[in-house]
């Protein structure tokens, strides 16, 4: 019998209305979300025994890391066969979304990247204001992200007696414990939306966010939540996890175009102290008034040759930026850059983004922000065709194929497999929960691996045994592909360290490269 898989996320809580609670002073964070809102919720507690997880916190007084045992909880058994457990790690001085900047992007992502190894998936609960800027931050900051990182929050407390934040807390842990969706996500009124293609579209109803040009990711229904894999991002190079910070939001502004606004109204911003990019939202497919004698392209023009990148997003809700009408034409001629579809709010954290990278040049960036870094814009429009939805019969079959192909080592038909077919396979598994990652761990081809990971396999799916493909591979001596794996962000789980402790007994070496004693 196979042992019993949990899943362990980490649920961090930064603030916000969903951890509200009334105070005579109206509502204030409730410390202790997890013991006052969640333990006493049966969908949130099955009353099993508390297992001890540690959570690794910085101290800044110490200035250095400690590690810190928390309670955790675990939900009842859900549609997948899989119970999810989690713990809740406070800021030790909640964010106020309305005000929250680069250095709460920064404490966000460093406390994912000292936790990354430990869990299978992240959550963060966070205010709605500011949410769609902090998704989209911090899907520019993480990078070779290999696990689901999904940001949620409400528009009412969990302890109001009419609330959406159980439904959006309980769907964002069964995401991030069940499907491997390596993307920043904000789950919301039931659907999953790439962090970055986000809006706030609502000040108070439930429905509160849409991604006006991408589709949802996955769509939870009455009984299972229905993933659209065909779209879902994975990581094609081979890295390891690793984060950027202190996003350059200082030196970057946001100037919407109306009409009859005036060439020195918007060169006066442009010669703020300091600023070296700006957001333009400009009217329907990217257009903006000349001015008299072209004055307002002339600001613009004169402003990119002070080295100031500016990028043109569309006021509208849906659409891009094109410049098929003059106006749109003389932007581009001047050297605007075409935000295409982006969110203003992707294109603001992006721009801050690389201002960060110190390499960066004004040409570097125009450059970058014209293509997609992180599915942030569509950089190509086209007819999409697509099969009907549903399982094709030959799924399994191909499967099947796919993993004799890896097993012999032979990467010419695994190449052609995977390019023919229509279905993402990389992430399936076969009667033993092996994925072509798993299989591909052990078989005699370096090539092979390497060629399926730079495809975009997830190395952090377990099998049936509760084993990861670095396990696999370490149990059968395979050195290279160890070291392969590593650099692409594969770690020993932690349900797994006790039986590789044994086994680095007579394999000290090969386990070391694992990262057993890290």
């Amino acid at each position: 019998m196979a042992e019993e898989i949990e899943s362990r996320v980490l649920l961090i809580m930064t603030g916000g209305t969903i951890c509200m609670r009334q105070s005579p002073n109206g509502f204030v964070p409730a410390r202790d979300f997890q013991e006052h809102c969640l333990a006493p919720m049966p969908a949130f507690n099955d009353k099993s025994p508390s297992i001890p997880i540690e959570v690794i916190n910085d101290n800044a007084e110490r200035t250095g890391h400690e590690v810190k045992e928390y309670t955790s909880l675990r939900t009842p058994q859900t549609a997948y066969g899989r119970k999810v457990r989690y713990t809740v790690y406070e800021f030790p001085e909640l964010l106020d979304s309305s005000s929250i900047d680069a250095k709460g992007w920064t404490e966000i992502a460093e406390t994912i990247e000292r936790n990354y190894t430990h869990f299978d998936g992240f959550v963060v609960l966070h205010g709605t204001d500011s949410l769609a800027y902090t998704c989209s931050a911090l899907s520019f900051m993480l990078q070779n992200l290999g696990k689901p990182v999904v940001l949620t929050g409400s528009q009412s407390p969990m302890l109001e007696l009419q609330n959406d934040a159980t439904e959006n807390l309980l769907g964002s842990l069964v995401v991030a414990g069940h499907f491997m969706i390596p993307e920043v996500c904000l789950y919301f009124n039931n659907r999953l939306f790439r962090g970055n293609r986000c809006i706030k579209v609502a000040a108070s109803d439930f429905a509160a966010f849409e991604s006006p040009n991408y589709a949802p990711l996955a769509v939870t229904n009455s009984t299972r939540t229905n993933v659209n894999w065909e779209i879902v991002r994975r990581p094609r190079g081979i890295g390891a996890f690793g984060i950027r910070t202190d996003l350059d939001t200082r030196h970057v502004a946001c100037l919407r175009i109306f009409p009859g606004i005036q060439p020195e109204m918007v060169d006066a911003v442009l010669r703020l102290e300091g600023l070296r990019g700006l957001v333009l939202e400009t009217f329907g497919a990217g257009n903006a008034p000349h001015g008299q004698d072209n004055a307002m392209t002339k600001v613009l023009a004169d402003a990119i040759g002070r080295g100031i990148v500016i990028v043109n997003v569309t006021q509208c809700l849906t659409g891009s930026v094109s410049p098929v009408y003059a106006p749109g034409m003389s932007l581009s001629r001047a050297g605007v850059v075409a935000g295409l579809d982006m969110t203003t709010e992707a294109a603001l954290t992006k721009l801050a983004y690389l201002l960060a990278i110190p390499e960066c040049t004004p040409e570097s960036i125009a450059k970058d922000m014209a293509v997609s870094l992180r599915g942030e814009l569509t950089e190509i429009s086209q007819p999409v065709f697509r099969h009907p939805d549903g399982e094709l019969s030959e799924r399994a079959q191909t499967l099947t194929m796919l993993g004799y192909a890896i097993a012999r080592g032979d990467l010419q038909r695994v190449d052609v497999i995977v390019k023919m077919e229509h279905h993402w396979l990389l992430n399936d598994a076969d009667y033993s929960g092996n994925t072509p990652i798993h299989i591909a761990s052990t078989s005699p081809s370096l090539e092979v691996l390497e060629y399926l990971l730079r495809q975009g396999g997830s190395v952090h799916l377990r099998n049936n045994q509760n084993r990861t493909p670095l396990f696999m591979a370490a149990n059968a001596g395979m050195g290279e592909h160890v070291k392969l794996l590593r650099q692409s962000g594969a770690h020993l789980h932690s349900d797994e360290r006790a039986a590789a402790e044994v086994l680095a007994q007579r394999r000290p070496e090969i386990w070391g490269e694992a990262g057993l004693h890290e």
